[in-house]
């Protein structure tokens, strides 16, 4: 197995799902794209791609978001970690959180998937559960809106002046834990407890 990671940014394809809360998992992969300093490419695994490292003789890392629907990620995530020979624990999974509330991240490796069925489909395409996730909280739906029309909706006007944040800040958390491990980027990025 190599040393590098596979982190998989979830969302739906086409122009309009792109700004759905449900593919804030791709916007945060944009901005580490961004960061690298390179372009998605097409691969045969039904995603696009971006090979490089984070920061200067940093990890090595492949970008991928898949071209799939969301709730049929699991072939591409496990056929890119087989073309690659990555470790199910050394993927990592970035996808909108509904449990968690706006401007908050989460990491954590294994455990449910929360009903969402983009994880779901991972589990069962990589045969396991121990991979990593960077959830990122996009809010509960308001009153008794349906869970698939919040997440397929974009961000509100107020939210959308914090998305870019939200976006540097699950990046961050990405990098911390390619870098530092998962425990380490817990302590950073999960907000402290009240004694």
């Amino acid at each position: 197995m190599t040393d590098t990671w596979l982190i998989v940014g979830l969302g739906n394809p086409g122009s309009e799902y792109a700004h759905n809360r449900h593919n804030v998992g791709q916007m945060v992969l944009d901005e580490m794209a961004a960061r690298i300093g390179g372009g998605f490419k097409s691969h045969k695994a039904r995603a696009q791609v971006l090979e490089g490292r984070l920061g200067i003789g940093g990890p090595r890392v492949v970008l991928a978001k898949p071209v799939s629907y969301m709730n049929v990620s699991g072939g591409p995530v496990s056929a890119l970690a087989k073309f690659y020979d990555i470790d199910p624990a050394r993927v990592i999974a970035v996808h909108d959180e509904i449990d968690i509330p706006f401007m908050s991240i989460k990491l954590k490796i294994g455990g449910g998937e929360g009903g969402h069925n983009g994880l779901r489909d991972i589990s069962k395409a990589l045969a396991t559960k121990d991979y990593l996730r960077v959830r990122v909280g996009v809010g509960r739906p308001p009153g008794r809106m349906d869970t698939a029309d919040f997440v397929l909706r974009d961000f509100a006007t107020a939210e959308k002046k914090e998305l870019p944040f939200l976006i540097d800040t699950a990046a961050d958390a990405v990098e911390a834990l390619v870098r530092d491990g998962l425990q380490s980027a817990q302590q950073k990025f999960h907000p402290a407890k009240a004694p």
